[in-house]
């Protein structure tokens, strides 16, 4: 039994996280879940990710993937339907749509379709504006200094992802 949370509070006293609360809003609503085609989530780089899904009987024309702001759209239909008389039909051949909710600035790389198996790429790619930056600080007598050190930048920068990913 699922219990209904009030996020309200959260509201009053948080800025900007109303897309987080609209996640967890969402989730308690979904009703059941569709477990097919089955599917595997795989994370293979810092911040890579691979999405593989089982789709034996469907081509490369029955299926569409479609990247939205935020959401990951994967759908299929067959065209082509065997009139042949079945004394067991055991492979499933339905249209089905699976969505995956996506993080900031995760983008598909790439897919294809191998035996039976489709395989999604999805790498995040922070801009550089939105990593963080170290900026020496300057003596009051002197110009005030503006290096900024990429090295640090990057380890900071991977620490926030890290926590953004959890």
């Amino acid at each position: 039994m699922r219990t209904a949370f009030d996020f309200s509070p959260l509201y009053r006293s948080s800025i900007g996280f109303d897309r987080v609360f609209d996640l967890l809003e969402n989730a308690s609503r979904t009703p059941s879940v569709d477990n097919w085609p089955p599917y595997d989530i795989a994370r293979t780089g810092e911040d890579a990710y691979r999405i593989t899904m089982a789709v034996a009987g469907f081509g490369q024309e029955e299926l569409s993937i479609v990247h939205e702001p935020n959401m990951l759209v994967v759908s299929g239909e067959r065209t082509a339907e065997d009139n042949g008389d079945y004394l067991h039909r055991g492979i499933a051949g339905r249209p089905f749509e699976r969505r995956f909710e996506l993080a900031d600035h995760v983008k598909v790389t790439g897919a294809g379709l191998v035996n039976g198996l489709l395989t999604i790429n999805l790498q995040r790619q922070i801009p550089e504006e939105m990593k963080p930056r170290k900026i020496e600080i300057g003596s009051s007598s002197g110009k005030a200094g503006s290096r900024i050190e990429a090295g640090t930048a990057k380890a900071v920068g991977k620490q926030i992802a890290d926590k953004q990913a959890a």
